[in-house]
């Protein structure tokens, strides 16, 4: 009987970890240089040179060099990584970085 609890028990967790792996998986990191910030866009520039805008929800997670910051302390030519959740059109997080970098 304590066997067949383990075993259960068991079963249950892999289940639960085989069914929330693909939500983990499925972000999608953007990364570029930032364009323009404001009014709850962000227009970035990828490593090829495309331009492409999101949109930022109240609830996104926004950085600056670390620290927590607002959509409108992001400058023109700051790093950036935008992380949009599943549908690639929520995004969730934005990191930029002040750092220039060198080739």
């Amino acid at each position: 009987m304590m066997y067949r609890a383990l075993a259960l028990s068991v079963a249950a967790l892999a289940l639960v970890l085989f069914v929330s792996q693909p939500s983990l998986a499925a972000d999608k990191v953007h990364e570029g240089t930032v364009v323009k910030a404001a009014d709850g866009k962000l227009t970035m520039k990828d490593a090829l040179g495309k331009q492409h805008s999101h949109t930022i929800p109240a609830t996104a997670i926004i950085t600056c060099d670390g620290k927590d910051c607002k959509l409108e302390d992001l400058k023109a030519a700051n790093s950036v990584k935008v992380t949009t959740g599943e549908d690639e059109k929520t995004v969730t997080k934005v990191e930029a970085s002040t750092a220039v970098k060198r080739k």
